[in-house]
């Protein structure tokens, strides 16, 4: 397993073959909410129900197939590649498809998809720069601790010529939610337990995955400024388009979708206007790197 990346490993990358992983090692000191994050989809069970039941829909698939294209026999990175959900969506016969993820379990589901498996940071990933045709970072950026740094790190992988899309991030001006209805959104445990903990089957599962959403919160999320201002400086065209789940290919096209009532109505409490681009869930970002891109010899 290892031979399938040794081309494009830093010299002197610490990679080990362990338990039909990839290995590299990991601070122990990282956050809490870093080791939240493997402890969520190191449960079989639940990263099972998430890659049945999470970015699986037609509008996800036709975003994802419009924004990326044919990636046949291309080398695609996955950051953040959970239990495999990306590939499971879209198939197709990448020449390379590897997964990166902190929760094990997660990567043995992805291993069995035809994922090259790999336990790492994704702040801290041991590649050369520049050798990935695709690099994918689905519902991943919002579980890091620096955004940024994990943005950054993603755009050093992707080729001159090449894509970097990210997609299901919070958008921040959209969960900024204000008065009444940050209340509503902070009592929402109570109402979670009365109709069945909602997503999540166990008080502990659900525990567990609020405590893995780092930035899936109030006051929190991404933001244009955010893709814009971190990969044009890395020699990317940026487009970004805010969408509420509900569209496909026609997101590429301008087309814009509602978002639910629950959703809109916090939007409406918060004094803004729902139907703006502002009050949309989530950014899409589609980044292009110019082919005639050099990575700074220093990074």
């Amino acid at each position: 397993m290892l031979k399938k990346i040794a081309t494009y490993l830093l010299p002197g990358a610490d990679v080990k073959e362990e338990n039909n992983l990839l290995v590299t090692p990991i601070d122990p000191n990282r956050s809490k909410t870093f080791w939240a994050n493997s402890y969520y989809f190191n449960h079989p069970e639940w990263a099972e129900e998430y890659l049945f039941y999470c970015h699986r829909s037609d509008e996800f698939i036709g975003r994802w197939k419009a924004a990326v294209g044919d990636w046949s026999n291309k080398i695609v990175l996955d950051i953040g590649c959970g239990p495999g959900n990306i590939f499971a969506s879209l198939q197709g016969t990448p020449k390379l498809l590897i997964g990166v993820d902190i929760a094990p379990k997660s990567l043995e589901m992805a291993a069995k998809m035809g994922y090259t498996p790999l336990l790492a940071d994704a702040a801290n990933l041991p590649f050369k720069s520049g050798f990935a045709d695709v690099v994918a970072l689905n519902a991943a950026l919002h579980h890091c601790d620096d955004m940024e740094t994990v943005l950054r790190e993603a755009a050093r992988l992707v080729k001159p010529g090449g894509l970097l899309v990210t997609d299901h991030d919070p958008q921040l001006s959209a969960w900024n939610y204000k008065g009444l209805a940050k209340l509503l959104w902070n009592s929402r445990l109570i109402w979670y337990k009365i109709i069945g903990h909602g997503f999540h089957k166990t008080t502990n599962q659900q525990y567990w995955g609020l405590a893995c959403e780092t930035h899936h919160k109030p006051g929190d999320g991404v933001t244009k400024e955010l893709f814009k201002n971190t990969l044009e400086t890395k020699g990317f065209s940026v487009r970004v388009f805010p969408h509420n789940h509900n569209i496909g290919a026609e997101i590429l096209q301008g087309k814009k979708d509602k978002a639910a009532f629950k959703y809109r109505l916090g939007n409406v409490l918060s004094g803004r206007n729902p139907n703006s681009e502002k009050s949309a869930l989530s950014l899409m970002c589609v980044a292009k790197k110019s082919a005639t891109y050099n990575e700074p010899a220093f990074e």
